[in-house]
């Protein structure tokens, strides 16, 4: 199986593993002291408490490293990863919230060796629970993921889906992969959408007996469309596609497109994709439309990252969309970006509508929340 670009790896790990996230930080004097690594690894280069103490101390390295294996078997079977990686991030936050680690909190202020025991028991429990074959259909608490693993016929035929479209991406070579996961991923969002099980978070699940059936001809659907390809995946990803109607499916695939562009991937998750306004004329469509994104992994507040797949830098500590150019602040991991934004299509021959929106700036309102 193909491997992970190491910026979502050791965002799943809590920066584990030596590696420089975006921006740039100022060496913390008081755990160079006393984790014998830091120097060896430049832990230095890392920009979170927990993430250093992983990178310097000997134990939690190597659990580090044990947790790493496990996540990767996981994303192995799983063909929506993103989710997955969403998942362990919000596990993440909240192993440092329990563990005494919160943002902006000075190193000097830890209480280091019950931290670290707190750190290591957390993380080993984590290996364990990874290993669980349930664990998968645990781990999704979305009100879709509940659904389906509230219903044997619908589990079972989500993972024999998974299945076939995991055999098809294993043919593709790396870059091609990661553009097909993100297209599979994409397909999820427009099923829920479809199925009206966007913002259901406190719906009941026997008041969801229409999505249900929804879902099951969705994944009926995809499962024959897969089949059908005969083992081509490119019969199924990659292929150039124009929206039959302009609204927020054709918006998502325009932000597939660009952040597909800009390779926004490893660093965010599409989770949900509000349409807005839409004003649409014989040959022209303009789609307003509110996108929310999960940071999967820490980027500098003002970067290319931040610009090209969010259309703004970011005030990290007012949570508001501002330009700062210079910031030596990161977005954190589980912030959530809310970005107002519009999308211009224009009407093909064939009767689709085609993005002619190539960037996500310059953006009309954005927020971010959690953490701040």
């Amino acid at each position: 199986m193909h491997i992970i670009m190491l910026a979502v790896v050791t965002a799943l790990i809590g920066s584990a593993l030596p590696a420089k996230a975006q921006g740039t930080s100022e060496p913390d004097f008081s755990l160079r002291d006393v984790l014998p690594l830091f120097e060896k690894n430049r832990c230095a280069d890392i920009r979170d408490s927990a993430g250093q103490l992983f990178c310097g101390d000997p134990e939690l390295q190597a659990a580090g490293v044990q947790l790493n294996a496990a996540v990767q078997e996981r994303l192995s079977r799983i063909a929506d990863r993103q989710m997955a990686i969403e998942e362990n991030v919000e596990w993440i936050k909240s192993r440092n919230l329990s563990c005494g680690i919160f943002q902006r909190q000075s190193v000097a202020n830890l209480r280091l060796p019950s931290v670290k025991a707190c750190l290591l028991k957390q993380t080993r429990e984590r290996i364990a629970i990874l290993e669980d074959p349930n664990f998968d259909c645990l781990a999704d608490d979305s009100t879709t993921g509940l659904l389906i693993c509230s219903d044997p016929a619908l589990t079972l035929a989500d993972k024999d889906l998974n299945g076939h479209v995991l055999a098809l991406i294993a043919k593709l070579k790396e870059g091609e992969l990661k553009a097909a996961l993100a297209e599979y991923a994409r397909w999820i969002r427009d099923r829920d959408r479809k199925c009206d099980l966007d913002d259901k978070e406190n719906v009941p699940l026997n008041e969801l007996s229409p999505p249900a059936a929804c879902l099951a001809d969705y994944i009926k659907q995809k499962t024959a469309e897969v089949l059908a390809a005969k083992g081509d995946p490119k019969r199924v990803f990659g292929r150039t596609i124009a929206s039959p109607v302009p609204d927020a499916d054709a918006v998502d695939l325009c932000i597939a497109q660009i952040h597909s562009a800009n390779t926004c991937h490893d660093f965010l998750r599409v989770s949900r994709i509000i349409q807005v306004d839409t004003e649409v004329s014989a040959e022209q469509a303009l789609v307003t439309a509110e996108i929310e994104m999960k940071v999967l992994s820490p980027f500098g507040a003002c970067s290319p990252i931040a610009s090209g797949c969010t259309g703004t830098c970011w005030d990290v500590r007012s949570g508001q969309a501002k330009a700062a150019p210079g910031s030596r602040e990161n977005v954190p991991l589980a912030h959530r970006l809310k970005v107002d934004k519009s999308f211009a299509f224009q009407k093909t021959a064939s009767g689709g509508w085609r993005c002619s929106t190539p960037v996500l700036q310059p953006i009309e309102f954005g927020i971010a929340i959690g953490g701040l």
